[in-house]
Formats: C-alpha cells, structure tokens, sequence
C-alpha cells in the first residue's frame, strides 16, 4: 500500500496536503484488494490526528458515491479506456488535482463541498440552530462548532463547549458529531454533549448513538447507546454508565436559564456557574469547598447565588480583582 505519509512523498503543506492525503487514502481503500485491519488503523489515526483532515475524507468520500453511482452511465468506449489507466497513475492525477484546487482556494472545487457554517456562543450565551432537514442543535455557553451539509452525509465538528441534539433521523445520510478523536453517529436520537479538556462526555436522552473512538486501540474503544447512557471519554479510555431519567433532565436545565444542583459540592457549583460568567468565583479552602449545595440557580446570575450562599449557609465573600472568594 502506498502510504500518505511516506517520507518518499513530494512535500506539500496546508489545505492542499490535506485533500491530496484524503484523496490517497480514499483510493487505495476502495481500489486496494489487499486492505486490512492495519491499513484501516493506519487510516483511523491519520483522520483522529485533526477534525480537517476528517471533513476533507468524508468529502472526497461522498464525492466518490456520486460518481461511482454515476459510472453505470459510461460508454463501452470508456469503459476500455478507463481500463487502461493505471490505479497508481489515477491517484497521483487526483491527489494533484485536488491539491491545486486546494490551494486554488477551492473556487473551482466547490461542487465537492457541502454547505458548511460555524457557529458560537459567548459565555453565557444561549443559541439554538435549525437546520433544513428539521433537526436542531442548541448551543450552551462558550460553545463553539461547524456544520457541513451535503446530499450523502451530516457532519457536525464540536471545537469546545456543550450542545443539545434533537436529530431527525436519515438512514441514507447519516449524522456524525466529531468532538475530538471520538465521533457520535446518531440512530434517531436525541442527546447532549459537552467536551472539556479534561473529557467528553455524551448523555443519551432518547433513540439510540454510536461512539467510536478514532485512532484508539484499547478494548473499549465504542459503545452502542441507549436512552439513559451516559458516555464518559477521556484520550484513551471509554466508559458508558446509566443515569436517572431525572438526573439527565436537571443536567439540561441549562437549555431554560438554570443549573440544578442536588448535595453537589461547593467547588463543583463554582466550577459550572464560572462557566456562564465574566465574573469568577473561587473557594477559599478545601474544607469549604465540600459543603454540600441544593437547589435551583439562574446561570447569569452569581450574585443571586451569593446571596443564598450567605443567608442560607452563613458563607461570606471577600472581592480580590476579578474574582469573587467565598469562605466560612
């Protein structure tokens, strides 16, 4: 197999490397009678490295669908002539071809694109997204992604936050969400996700979701979910546990203004209302921080929390800069 990567390779760089690198591992997959287990992790981990080089594969990917339905158009004539034409000769004539289209700004290359936006929320911002085929996404706070659209396929890439999923559900174009090297493939769903740096974590409300990760190679590395499955994943690890319907409705309240709280420590409380504010608070100890909170917050509004805080807990604040400190 020719590898993408091959030091032998002509050095390219930018958006041009990537869709010539997309184009030759698209041809040798589906050219190649020799593919297996180790080309496909290969592949795997060359798409986990960067969520450009995931959108430029599943492009050229729902390209080749188009024409090869289209081939049982051709002529016997092209027929002949297609035969004559060497595989490795066709994939170097694409990958270049691509390449200068790429670099070309994609002007003439547009027909392979699907319609892609991005979009955001601020902290504290609250957005929700329709889209043509009536499904909806709903951005929380400090959330950021980009939506590409196409005959053949759905894709949503979550650069960072938290968004809600309610997905009409299209066996012949299916919904992937990409959220770092793991992507959720939706089976008539609605579900939540919220990536950090520290995980990703992606709760099933209703239908079913697969989870893969791309470029892992450890025993639990995808899961099939069901309504009340909440997926935790880290860089290398995937582990899936149930939740109360009730506990993965208060995790939502945010989509109403207000975060849920049920003997939730202190230092958690902090850490999800500094999520939806310019002004931070902060715990003074660590004996503080595990006091036990309860109730209903609005998300912009810490000051209605202090005020609890001190009337119900006795806790007292103390302003040093930017950030608010709550103490005993």
């Amino acid at each position: 197999m020719i590898d993408p990567r091959d030091e032998d390779l002509e050095v390219e760089t930018g958006a041009g490397a990537i869709w010539a690198q997309a184009a030759d591992w698209l041809m040798e997959r589906r050219a190649s009678d020799s593919w297996d287990a180790a080309d496909q992790t290969a592949l795997d981990a060359w798409l986990g490295e960067s969520s450009d080089h995931l959108v430029a594969y599943w492009r050229l990917e729902a390209a080749w669908d188009r024409t090869y339905r289209l081939a049982a158009l051709r002529t016997p004539a092209i027929e002949r002539l297609s035969q004559k034409i060497p595989k490795p000769a066709i994939t170097k004539i694409v990958s270049a071809v691509i390449a200068v289209l790429a670099l070309a700004g994609f002007s003439t290359f547009h027909f392979l694109q699907p319609a892609s936006q991005t979009f955001a929320t601020a902290t504290g911002g609250h957005r929700i997204v329709r889209l043509a085929d009536g499904s909806s996404v709903e951005l929380n706070t400090d959330t950021a992604l980009h939506i590409a659209m196409s005959a053949g396929e759905r894709s949503i890439v979550l650069e960072k936050g938290e968004a809600y999923f309610q997905i009409k559900h299209d066996a012949a174009r299916p919904f992937i969400v990409t959220a770092g090297n793991h992507r959720i493939t939706d089976l008539g769903t609605a579900f939540v996700i919220r990536r950090s740096d520290e995980n990703l974590r992606v709760a099933l409300l209703e239908g079913r979701a697969q989870i893969d990760a791309v470029g892992l190679q450890t025993s639990s590395s995808s899961a099939m979910l069901s309504p009340g499955d909440v997926a935790i994943a880290t860089a290398d690890t995937l582990a899936v546990r149930r939740m109360p319907k009730a506990q993965l409705a208060d995790g939502l309240a945010w989509r109403r203004g207000l975060l849920v709280f049920n003997n939730t420590p202190l230092a958690t409380v902090v850490a999800e209302l500094n999520r939806y504010n310019e002004t931070k608070l902060a715990v003074a100890d660590s004996q503080t921080a595990k006091i036990g909170i309860g109730g209903k917050f609005p998300t912009n509004d810490t000051a209605a929390f202090i005020r609890v805080a001190h009337e119900l807990l006795g806790l007292q604040t103390v302003r040093r800069g930017d950030t608010i400190i709550i103490t005993r």
